[in-house]
């Protein structure tokens, strides 16, 4: 019996956690947005630089408060069978229990995406929109070159930018009162 097979699917395919288990570990980044492969190659030292900074800050404040857990890239968070993505940070509050062996497996309650030239479009319209759709509450997109922080929060299924800082300025974000992040501490 012949294991080609007797007829091509219409239409197009749709990738799943199954293919994406099942894709190489050599250093890039493999997420499946909407069914679709993204690939992109491992961030350069001035991101994982920005990402570290930022991570640590939040990760302050959260411990400190017990407030939830911050975790990092590379992370899986399996948003549908056919979404993964791989956030640089995200933040889950205390009580919520989506972490599993495997992967963060429902919306965080916070993502960050930092910007990386071969990440633009990706981060500000592609994820942008299926964090949106899936419900994460809080986005923010981090830009190490232009050194600016924009934090969006999801009203009525988008996004709406409610602070920004540039710079050296400070950022607060309803998602954690009381904390406020001097830029400075976050560009190397």
């Amino acid at each position: 019996m012949s294991s080609t097979p007797d007829h091509i699917p219409a239409g197009r395919i749709l990738l799943t956690y199954e293919d994406y288990v099942g894709l190489p570990n050599d250093g890039k980044r493999y997420e499946i947005l909407d069914g679709e492969l993204f690939v992109t190659p491992a961030p350069v030292p001035l991101h994982q630089r920005v990402s570290r900074n930022l991570e640590r800050l939040l990760d302050r404040h959260v411990v400190g408060g017990a407030l939830g857990e911050i975790l990092h890239a590379p992370i899986d968070v399996i948003l549908s069978p056919t979404t993964i993505a791989q956030p640089d940070i995200l933040f889950i509050r205390a009580g919520r229990d989506i972490v599993t062996r495997r992967a963060v497996e429902a919306p965080p309650d916070l993502v960050v995406e930092i910007l990386s030239p071969s990440s633009l479009r990706q981060d500000r319209v592609t994820k942008a929109a299926l964090y949106a759709r899936f419900g994460v509450p809080h986005y923010w997109i981090v830009d190490p070159e232009a050194r600016r922080i924009d934090a969006y929060e999801l009203e009525g299924g988008t996004y709406r930018l409610t602070a920004e800082a540039r710079g050296t300025d400070v950022l607060r974000s309803s998602l954690f009162p009381g904390l406020e992040i001097a830029l400075a501490d976050v560009w190397p």
